[in-house]
């Protein structure tokens, strides 16, 4: 079955840790939480994590997501002071060089592009927002909107790009998730898709390393498996307008006693992780006799990961099983999966 090992637990935070980001490297990870800071962690070491820098100035509320680009040069913060920061650290030391403002409410969640140019925030206003980079070599990067998508009726939890693609996800307050895409006609972007199933606020959304498969967790106890199928597909699941469908090919029901705030697809080990409302983490992974369309995801381990809400649990792009999580607890804490039992 394999097990999960705990390796380190990371304190500073006072309140509430938020959101954690694997930097693309691996060997380096930002935290944030309610005490509007950020936390850059290292190896200092060679064996243990510790906080090489804390960002302090970027916001006056709340931090409630970070990401960094997959360049590796940039880290976004959201707040729920409404504004986003773009901080890098041409200087030397991470500064705050750009702050994004637009949203008339919290930011809840802040994402990159795997191209790099584009950067989507949402928020508790309904909106997702989508904006472009454009670097310059000698002076400051410009950020410009160039979509606003008010297709949610409540408050957008979370926005999560594509692995391979300039497609974006979204989950929300009303139950739903959405997918936009970019119209090659008039370069304007819109949904593309609507996935349907939750019965409750979608509080996660996460793509496998196909791109497609999306998993998302809920309020509703249960994560779901979406799959994507293209027009003429061997099923004869029908695309209208020729256009590929999500549909909903498996529900995790009855693991989770609460919320499931947050869901991770491992890239590399297809591993998927949840962060729940009673302070545990979980490991699914799909049975090894598994029917794609109809596909069976098996509990692998359940771990008693912290002592109040786990908000986020994310898996380090890298090293593969290593997993960090976050929790109302204050403590934020790194895990590896190991296989060897």
């Amino acid at each position: 079955m394999g097990k999960l090992v705990f390796l380190q637990s990371l304190t500073g935070h006072a309140g509430r840790v938020w959101s954690a980001a694997w930097h693309p490297g691996g060997k380096i990870f930002a935290s944030c939480g309610e005490d509007k800071t950020i936390r850059i962690w290292t190896k200092a070491d060679g064996e243990r994590w510790t906080a090489q820098t804390v960002l302090a100035d970027g916001h006056s509320r709340t931090i409630r997501d970070v990401s960094w680009s997959y360049c590796g040069q940039y880290l976004a913060s959201a707040s729920f002071d409404t504004t986003v920061a773009i901080w890098d650290k041409k200087s030397g030391e991470f500064e705050c060089n750009a702050t994004l403002e637009g949203h008339d409410n919290e930011v809840k969640s802040v994402t990159w592009s795997r191209s790099g140019n584009l950067l989507a925030t949402c928020s508790r206003d309904k909106s997702v927002w989508i904006w472009e980079i454009h670097h310059h070599d000698d002076q400051e990067d410009e950020f410009e909107c160039v979509a606003v998508l008010n297709v949610h009726t409540q408050d957008v939890k979370k926005v999560c790009w594509h692995p391979h693609e300039d497609i974006l996800a979204s989950a929300s307050y009303d139950n739903s998730i959405r997918l936009y895409k970019q119209d090659t006609m008039d370069n304007e972007w819109g949904p593309c898709a609507l996935l349907e199933s939750h019965s409750s606020t979608v509080w996660s959304i996460s793509f496998d390393a196909s791109g497609k498969r999306l998993a998302s967790g809920s309020e509703d106890r249960t994560a779901k498996i979406w799959q994507l199928y293209e027009p003429d597909n061997a099923l004869g699941i029908p695309c209208p307008d020729n256009q590929p469908v999500w549909k909903c090919v498996c529900t995790l029901a009855g693991f989770h006693t609460r919320s499931i705030y947050d869901i991770d697809w491992c890239k590399q080990t297809g591993l998927l992780a949840t962060a729940c409302a009673d302070n545990l983490v979980r490991i699914f992974k799909e049975a090894a006799d598994s029917n794609p369309n109809e596909p069976t995801f098996e509990l692998l381990a359940t771990t008693a990961g912290h002592t109040q809400d786990a908000n986020k649990v994310v898996w380090n792009p890298v090293c593969p099983g290593m997993l960090l999580s976050a929790s109302d607890d204050g403590e934020i804490k790194l895990w590896q999966w190991d296989e060897s039992d």
